[in-house]
Parts: structure tokens; C-alpha cells; sequence
């Protein structure tokens, strides 16, 4: 995950945003490169987009999602749509990390998780973050400070793991 010196909870999650974005534009760029390395990159970048997305879905449904459902009395269904979203996502998650070396298996489970994650993106940045940001209670400098440190906590527990 980028290093994060975010202005809100909001900006330091939509950083997580542009950086897995960042990863599946290189995992399709490979996918198209031929060579026997260009599958072991390609592997080595599913792994680190699913351990990515996983620390990230981690911190949004421990920290973000319980602050903004608690201070935005009209989230609760933007939020539920989010952590539906993310049960998408995990299935698809173990499934890359099941199918083991990177192929057209992986390529198109890569592709599946990248689509859902681009719409899940889409609804937090038109609909949860406006509202977490209009929300007078609710201290998003505060909230990235939490965040960072969950997401700290949880990218050491990823890499001993």
C-alpha cells in the first residue's frame, strides 16, 4: 500500500483506490507480454492485489464503515451496498489465490475482480464518501489517522503471515 499523507479518511482510502488500480493496469499489461517471466510477474501481482484489497476491505469494514453507519443516519444502505461488494470481492480473492500460477484462469478471475472493484470504487466516491464528508459529527482526519494505523497493523500481520 502507498505510503498515505492523506487530508481525510476518505483521500487515504481512495489512495488504496488509484494504487490497486495501478497493479491490475500492470497485471493486464503483462498478461499480453509473452515469456515465462511475464507469468511469474503476473502471479507475484495477483498475490500482492489480493493481499492489498484484502487489508484495505479490512480497514473500511473494522474502522470507516462502523464511523460513517454511526454519524451518517442515511448511509446505512450505501454502506450495506459496500460490504456486499466486498463479499464479491473475497470470493474472487480466494479464488486467484486458489488457482495458484497465473494463466488464462488467473487472467480472467483478474479481469472479474478488477470490474467489480472499478464499481465498488464508483459507489464510494459518488455516494459514501460525499456523504462521510457532509457528515458535521464525524472527524475523517481522525478516522485516516485509525485507518493508517489498521492498515499498518494489518499489512505486518499480511507479510509474517
Amino acid at each position: 500500500m502507498p505510503e498515505h499523507h492523506a487530508k481525510d479518511a476518505c483521500d487515504l482510502l481512495d489512495a488504496d483506490h488509484l494504487a490497486v488500480k495501478h497493479l491490475f493496469v500492470e497485471y493486464a499489461r503483462l498478461a499480453h507480454a509473452p515469456g515465462a517471466e511475464a507469468g511469474r510477474d503476473r502471479g507475484a501481482i495477483a498475490l500482492r492485489i489480493c493481499d492489498e484489497l484484502t487489508v484495505h476491505a479490512q480497514i473500511e469494514e473494522e474502522i470507516f464503515y462502523p464511523a460513517v453507519r454511526e454519524a451518517v443516519p442515511g448511509a446505512a444502505d450505501v454502506v450495506a451496498e459496500a460490504e456486499q461488494e466486498h463479499g464479491q470481492a473475497k470470493a474472487l480473492i480466494a479464488r486467484i489465490r486458489d488457482a495458484g500460477s497465473a494463466g488464462p484462469a488467473m487472467d480472467q478471475l483478474v479481469a472479474d475482480l478488477a470490474r467489480a472493484i472499478e464499481d465498488h470504487v464508483k459507489v464510494e466516491r459518488d455516494e459514501l464518501f460525499p456523504k462521510a464528508r457532509a457528515a458535521p459529527g464525524l472527524d475523517l482526519a481522525a478516522l485516516a489517522q485509525r485507518l493508517a494505523q489498521g492498515q499498518q497493523s494489518a499489512m505486518e500481520a499480511t507479510t509474517e503471515a
